[in-house]
């Protein structure tokens, strides 16, 4: 990424310092962790958690909610994130587990799954938006929180990244879909192939039902 210089590299800064209002909030707490997911809507594909416990000083230029962000800058960001944090977790719920629970306690089980990879454990969860269940520590639901917050900023780009990757490879299956454009998400073309084709093994059943 290119680097910055006076003036725009002090906005960046000062965009930066904005985002960390709520840790700057909870910085009693030693270990602050941001939960965000990708993949609620698409029709195929898993649904992915982010969960990352960054230093108290850390410093990523450009981090931003991922949907923001350029492809690019998401790669590059994914291996920064990961190189700084104290700790990551990503959770994985598949097609079959979401079809299984629906599509909002398959998210909670991903963001489960994702904190507890975190070694040393959060005391502190700040997520997108929710409440999750069956978490006992103190959660901070924050509407549009992965434009507020460096950590749930952070955990966006580690569940996007992750999952447009998964999607990737299978479109490398199953590449009469187009997953490697639309990433499973329902896209005309997408509708399209699905009613050429009929489903394949990574379609959400439960939420196909008006198109085949």
């Amino acid at each position: 990424m290119k680097t910055l210089s006076g003036e725009k590299l002090q906005k960046e800064l000062e965009r930066l310092e904005a985002m960390k209002e709520y840790e700057y909030t909870y910085e009693a707490c030693s270990f602050i962790c941001g939960i965000d997911e990708a993949g609620r809507g698409p029709l195929a594909g898993p649904v992915v958690a982010g969960a990352v416990i960054l230093p108290k000083d850390c410093q990523i230029l450009y981090l931003n909610d991922s949907k923001k962000v350029s492809e690019k800058k998401r790669e590059l960001l994914f291996d920064e994130i990961r190189g700084k944090a104290v700790s990551y977790g990503i959770g994985v719920v598949g097609p079959g587990r979401i079809d299984e629970i629906n599509i909002l306690q398959a998210t909670y089980e991903a963001m489960r799954e994702a904190v507890s990879q975190l070694q040393p454990a959060p005391e502190i969860l700040l997520n997108d938006a929710v409440t999750i269940p069956g978490i006992d520590l103190m959660q901070i639901p924050i509407v549009k929180g992965d434009a507020k917050s460096v950590s749930i900023a952070a955990a966006s780009i580690l569940a996007k990244v992750t999952r447009d990757r998964m999607m990737v490879e299978y479109d490398a299956l199953y590449p009469e879909y187009g997953f490697v454009k639309h990433k499973g998400y329902g896209t005309a073309v997408h509708i399209q192939a699905l009613k050429e084709h009929g489903p394949c093994p990574i379609h959400r059943r439960s939420f196909i039902k008006n198109f085949v």
